[in-house]
């Protein structure tokens, strides 16, 4: 072989050209990420001038509504697209017939109110779900002697929560239940009372992961969950699962949906991708809490580096396909990119 520095292959093509320079690169970037395509969601408490840590994720902390208030000013003012609440329910107002999800001056309707008093123009997302509420940690209404919900009563409720959560001011409710005929249901409730303008983000495949355990131990469904062994898997999707994934996400885009959401986001990568080529819809994603504490962990190790591990996994997920990503690091997203 002759020298190393004469010797040159026969190529007409030469990708690398592309990548020379910062600036080419930027030339030919294929997908963005700005603070404006991401949702923080937000953990409400009750009571005034109170923050409490939540120890399964660090970084995050739960807020009552006064100081819930001044974190969106704060994710406001960093550009962030909107917020996505959540309550933290007393113990003693959760039973199994989840009624305090009823009560038009539960913590999470005045939580709403507060936050679009304040901002009227900012996306405030409001989740509709039942675990929160019940004492069984079942996203759904689970009849005496059964081991899963029962679908129709639960979405005659995720009914009139979205009503409540529509007066309140949400922006957008969120059904994360995976109950069968709840997107039709809520959309015909809202618009049946003057509510055609609010948007339904639905979790239209949302899997039975095992990534969820932080969220759970935030919102405080998780002793409940651990105690009775709930098992989310006759109404959650099997993770083995691609084509029943699309089955769903298609059943709540003919049923009404103005937005997709497919949870968790990393491990699902693939099902983006896929829902992304066979809908127009806007396509949300979640990284769950999961996703974001095993970054953390490995980042209190000194395994990996925070900034570069964080801006990439959320690259990756609208790399997918996802227009809208809800994540716990939107917040220290934004700030380091502004």
């Amino acid at each position: 072989m002759s020298d190393k520095k004469d010797y040159q292959l026969d190529l007409q093509r030469r990708p690398r050209r592309l990548r020379q320079t910062s600036a080419l690169r930027a030339l030919v970037e294929e997908t963005d990420l700005k603070p404006a395509h991401l949702i923080q969601p937000l953990f409400v408490l009750e009571g005034s001038g109170k923050s409490e840590r939540v120890d399964t994720m660090p970084g995050i902390e739960r807020h009552s509504i006064d100081r819930t208030v001044e974190e969106c000013a704060r994710l406001i003012d960093l550009g962030l697209g909107g917020v996505a609440l959540f309550p933290v329910v007393d113990p003693a107002k959760k039973c199994d017939s989840a009624r305090e999800a009823l009560n038009p001056s539960s913590l999470i309707y005045r939580a709403i109110e507060a936050v679009r008093s304040h901002f009227p123009d900012w996306t405030v997302v409001a989740d509709l779900a039942l675990d929160p509420y019940t004492l069984h940690g079942h996203d759904g209404i689970v009849p005496v002697g059964a081991v899963a919900p029962d679908n129709d009563a639960t979405v005659g409720i995720l009914e009139e929560m979205a009503l409540l959560s529509a007066r309140a001011g949400a922006t957008v409710v969120a059904p994360s239940d995976m109950m069968d005929g709840r997107v039709a249901a809520i959309r015909k409730a809202l618009d049946g009372d003057g509510f055609e303008s609010t948007l339904i983000l639905s979790y239209a495949a949302k899997y039975a992961s095992a990534f969820y355990g932080p969220f759970r131990d935030a919102i405080g469904s998780k002793a409940a969950a651990e105690t009775i062994g709930v098992d989310k898997s006759s109404y959650q999707l099997n993770p083995a699962n691609r084509r029943e994934g699309l089955i769903e996400v298609s059943l709540d885009e003919d049923e009404g949906a103005d937005i997709l959401m497919i949870k968790p986001a990393g491990p699902y990568l693939d099902i983006i991708r896929e829902v992304r080529d066979t809908t127009d819809l806007p396509i949300a994603a979640y990284q769950v809490s999961g996703e974001y504490a095993q970054i953390m962990a490995a980042v209190a190790k000194g395994w990996l580096d925070l900034n570069a591990c964080r801006d990439e996994s959320l690259l990756a997920i609208r790399r997918a396909g996802a227009d809208i990503v809800f994540s716990y690091f939107a917040k220290t997203y934004a700030e380091r990119s502004g």
